[in-house]
């Protein structure tokens, strides 16, 4: 994960560089925002779904980076005080508390404006229906059907008197984490042009992973110390938040978590040993403290 944190961190060093224009805040709130740490989950996804193809390390770290970008303004967004008006992300001062509200909007649209600029460039595929694909899945996976349209469900769960069960807060993690954890992993598939099976296998994995990783969040804004999070816990109890804990209880969400992960692995088996990093991360999510 380092490896990659190095070389990702390298490639949006590139794509977004400093400037000395007259709108340089942007720029530097936009770079606040994404090279402010973060353990690059959704770039390992690429890459390493991506290297079960054979496919050019330079086209997948591109990819990995514009989903970064996308992560980071959904990050961006979340943090304003219209949502869940956090003050720390990964340890550091959100995007809206280091410069101000606007600035931190127009960050987050620069930066998902921005996803779609390097998933369209011929750097990251010579071939145009490859781009297309990418740019397509992307917007799937980000948008009503996706990630915002999840985010709105979570909006509804805090303000509302209707309390969501397991199965409600499974399909809102569905969307709003484990869909771009699924493109992550079929970005992968679609550059190395690997058929439908294939392609199934990593996003049946990531649905997993990425239930698995929410299920884990949940328990650490329970129990985890601030200072290993890098953000602030305690706030979903505090909001109200229907959560796996609140709803089934620490014991039956770890439980939960456990058997997604089991469940994520047994998607990898069609690849014959060639998976090992990705088995090696879904371990990694119920080890994780931060």
């Amino acid at each position: 994960m380092d490896d990659v944190v190095d070389s990702v961190n390298k490639t949006i060093e590139r794509l977004l560089p400093e400037t000395d224009l007259s709108e340089a805040i942007l720029y530097d709130a936009m770079r606040h925002g994404v090279l402010g740490g973060g353990k690059r989950l959704r770039p390992f996804l690429a890459i390493h779904s991506a290297n079960l193809f054979n496919v050019d390390t330079n086209r997948s770290r591109r990819v990995a980076a514009a989903i970064e970008f996308m992560h980071c303004y959904s990050l961006i967004h979340d943090d304003l005080p219209a949502m869940d008006d956090a003050a720390l992300r990964r340890g550091k001062p959100t995007v809206h508390k280091q410069y101000d509200n606007a600035t931190a909007i127009l960050a987050g649209d620069a930066l998902l404006t921005l996803t779609f600029e390097v998933l369209s460039d011929r750097d990251t595929h010579p071939d145009p229906n490859v781009r297309c694909h990418l740019v397509r899945e992307m917007a799937v996976a980000a948008g009503g059907h996706g990630m915002v349209g999840g985010q709105m469900l979570d909006l509804i769960a805090e303000r509302s008197d209707v309390e969501f069960d397991a199965g409600e807060i499974s399909r809102l993690q569905r969307m709003k984490t484990g869909k771009l954890m699924a493109f992550a992993c079929e970005s992968g598939a679609i550059l190395g042009k690997a058929n439908d099976i294939h392609r199934r296998a990593l996003c049946n994995y990531a649905y997993d992973l990425g239930l698995a990783f929410q299920v884990t969040d949940d328990i650490l804004d329970v129990e985890a110390d601030p200072q290993d999070t890098g953000k602030d816990t305690g706030k979903d109890e505090a909001a109200g938040k229907a959560t796996f804990v609140s709803t089934m209880g620490k014991d039956a969400a770890q439980s939960r978590a456990e058997m997604l992960v089991h469940q994520a692995i047994s998607h990898l088996k069609i690849f014959e040993g060639r998976g090992k990093m990705l088995k090696e991360l879904a371990l990694y999510v119920l080890e994780r403290r931060a």
